[in-house]
């Protein structure tokens, strides 16, 4: 066990959350595994990629609706694969003709073209639930009641020239640096911690922004 997480280990987090796993069930005993430790972002990736991919995924019909949503979810929105497949029609909002998306906890106005998209997507799903019933998969899978496999979603981005964990880290590290960390994190649904990662990797430091806003002098309106 020792030489296979030292040399042969693809992904040594998960194997060591297996093992740690194996060991609380009983599965396995006398194993030990090293904690691992998230070290936040490590810098940009390429950002002029992932807006040409998010243009064709606007633009091109020859891909499924579902994929190109799921694709634009993650390349606009940096939303992990496993959130983006258990999202449900109930997280679309309608105020008046626009409709909303709700990541977290505050719901985001899908711009044109991406809401024709997703008006598309909801009227045309299919599975093996019926499609009418409030609450269903905007992303069905083949079980019954189940929503579309992680490693499915994840092959049919990759067709689409999306790399989900590459791109959505461009997502992030470019949000971060627009968006305040405690606003981001309400509209992205992600933890606020992490969020202040994003942004200190990103070099957006908006509590020094804000500071400097505060000490401005306030200009006098000019008179009716």
């Amino acid at each position: 066990m020792d030489d296979f997480m030292a040399h042969r280990a693809t992904y040594p987090s998960r194997t060591a959350h297996f093992v740690r796993w194996a060991v609380a069930h009983r599965h396995a005993h006398n194993l030990t595994a090293p904690a691992t430790r998230w070290a936040g972002p490590s810098g940009p990736h390429d950002e002029d990629r992932r807006w040409e991919v998010a243009r064709r995924l606007l633009h091109d019909d020859a891909a499924p609706t579902a994929d190109r949503v799921a694709g634009l979810l993650l390349l606009l929105y940096a939303q992990h694969v496993n959130a983006i497949r258990h999202l449900i029609v109930d997280h679309i909002q309608r105020d008046g003709d626009k409709p909303k998306i709700l990541l977290g906890d505050r719901p985001i106005v899908l711009p044109a073209p991406l809401d024709a998209l997703m008006e598309e997507l909801i009227a045309s799903r299919r599975g093996h639930t019926l499609v009418d019933e409030p609450g269903t998969w905007l992303f069905p899978g083949r079980v019954p009641g189940k929503p579309l496999s992680s490693d499915q979603l994840v092959l049919r981005l990759r067709a689409l020239g999306v790399n989900p964990r590459q791109d959505r880290a461009t997502a992030l590290f470019t949000l971060a640096a627009q968006v305040p960390a405690a606003i981001l994190a309400r509209m992205l649904g992600i933890h606020r911690q992490v969020a202040v990662q994003w942004q200190q990797a990103s070099g957006g430091d908006w509590a020094a922004y804000a500071a400097d806003v505060a000490a401005r002098p306030v200009r006098s309106r000019p008179a009716d």
